[in-house]
């Protein structure tokens, strides 16, 4: 996946280079900065001693050391003065002077704490925000896995206002979901009781017969597959490949297995990916993840938040990974 949020310990991710919230002296200090020098060693200190510091907004590179990773990017991040003073530029050019750093170096995977919403006090929902901005602008032009690493939930979070939407969003779906299920348990009953013996036994064959037709019906219905549906989408858009699959957060190998395997079905959410990258409505929505196997319904979080930005037309797939993440559910993309 091209961008995704985890839950990690950023000192143990697996990756060719993660990106240190350092200071402008480079010499260590507290947070996500202790913890990676602590991690790589003594070697990493004598190494930044030889950068000669780092201007706010800018990055440097040293060796991983006894980290996991082969590089260290280290990077410093604007102290928060209200949002008038330029942080959300020097922010952004944070990410994108390391993102521009790992290219260089030819790196595949890089992963990135939540830089200035510690100590240095960026609002975390607005530094969430400049983060996944500018790193899924960067991966528009390049090949590159990234992850936001986030060690502590209680370090995240999305708009105050936008949680309790989509919370009270869920709620009402929920109640919705278990009103629905109540009348057809009267419904049922109702038809069980009214009914005489011989009709009793006759209404489980009435509704065998119904379900062998609706069955029947949607085999004869099979025609195009995900893949060709999908496909079809992204011409009727107006869009390139590369547009799409990038839009959708889902990486160019695996776009191309679905592109030449006519027979392909993705999981869900690389699915409802594709349908966000493209734009569909509600509807056009199901029919495509009908394609793959899949329904949205309302006993599920996940299907609820998505049709929620849907029926918004919010087709920010950044956002609403957020969204979801913040709900713990799984990531948009593949």
């Amino acid at each position: 996946m091209p961008i995704q949020i985890v839950r990690n310990d950023i000192t143990k991710m697996k990756v060719d280079a993660i990106v240190n919230a350092a200071n402008e002296t480079l010499l260590g200090g507290g947070g996500v900065d202790g913890c990676i020098h602590r991690a790589a060693g003594p070697a990493l200190l004598e190494e930044c001693r030889t950068l000669g510091g780092c201007k706010t907004g800018d990055a440097k590179v040293t060796k991983g050391h006894a980290l996991p990773c082969r590089y260290v990017i280290h990077t410093v991040g604007p102290v928060w003065h209200g949002g008038g003073h330029g942080e959300r530029e020097k922010l952004v050019s944070c990410y994108r002077r390391s993102l521009e750093l790992a290219a260089e170096l030819k790196c595949e995977t890089v992963a990135f704490p939540l830089i200035s919403s510690g100590v240095y006090g960026y609002p975390k929902d607005q530094a969430l925000r400049v983060a996944m901005d500018t790193v899924g602008a960067f991966l528009a032009d390049h090949d590159m896995t990234v992850y936001l690493v986030i060690f502590d939930k209680r370090a995240y979070e999305i708009g105050g206002k936008l949680y309790a939407h989509i919370k009270a969003y869920i709620d009402d779906r929920y109640v919705a979901l278990h009103e629905d299920a109540d009348l057809e348990i009267r419904r049922r009953s109702f038809l069980l009781g009214n009914a005489s013996a011989g009709q009793k036994a006759y209404l489980p064959n009435i509704e065998a017969a119904m379900e062998r037709c609706s069955l029947e019906e949607l085999v004869s219905q099979v025609d195009e597959s995900f893949s060709q549906m999908l496909l079809r989408k992204i011409d009727e858009k107006g869009m390139t490949d590369p547009a799409c699959y990038k839009k959708a957060n889902v990486d160019r190998k695996l776009f191309s297995k679905i592109r030449n395997n006519i027979g392909y079905k993705p999981n869900k959410p690389t699915a409802i990916a594709f349908a966000i990258a493209l734009e569909l409505n509600l509807k056009e929505t199901k029919e495509l993840l009908e394609k793959a196997g899949y329904a949205l319904t309302h006993a599920s979080k996940f299907d609820i938040i998505v049709e929620y930005f849907i029926e918004r037309e919010i087709y920010d797939i950044m956002q609403i990974n957020e969204a979801l993440f913040a709900f713990d559910q799984s990531l948009l993309g593949g």
